[in-house]
């Protein structure tokens, strides 16, 4: 089973701000409530080819796993890429700014588990959705605050 989860969000700051907040790595425990570390592999800044660790836990489980940048378009798209573990996974962030001077993000996540972990995708989908969607508001409320 393909898990493929995708949520959005409009925020009511521009683009740049927002991309260059949610694209930058190192917010991201800020604003994912699994996430609680992220370090860089490879020196900063984010390009194509950076590497970075990240600790999360989810479904009560601790991860560690490392993403690769895989392609970056300048507040537009940030996909990034692991293949370890029984989930390989590629997160999608996307930026569009809208007429109204606010943003939609939009954060897609999919992956083709193996092992137990196909198992329990069904599950994790759900999960996965809920948790993308509390971090989402999250990340809005954040950023609208910073007015």
């Amino acid at each position: 089973m393909v898990v493929d989860v995708v949520t959005e969000v409009v925020i009511d700051r521009p683009i740049d701000v927002v991309a260059d907040y949610a694209g930058d790595p190192t917010n991201a425990p800020e604003w994912y409530t699994n996430i609680s570390s992220v370090e860089w592999e490879t020196p900063p800044p984010l390009d194509v080819g950076s590497r970075l660790a990240f600790v999360a836990h989810f479904l009560g489980r601790r991860l560690a796993y490392t993403y690769e940048v895989v392609e970056l378009v300048t507040r537009e798209r940030l996909v990034m890429r692991t293949a370890q573990g029984p989930f390989p996974m590629e997160t999608t962030y996307a930026w569009s700014a809208r007429e109204d001077g606010r943003t939609r993000m939009t954060l897609r996540n999919r992956g083709e588990p193996s092992g137990f972990a196909s198992v329990t995708a069904p599950l994790m989908v759900k999960a996965m959705s809920r948790a993308n969607m509390k971090d989402l508001a999250r990340l809005k409320t954040i950023l609208e605050k910073q007015r």
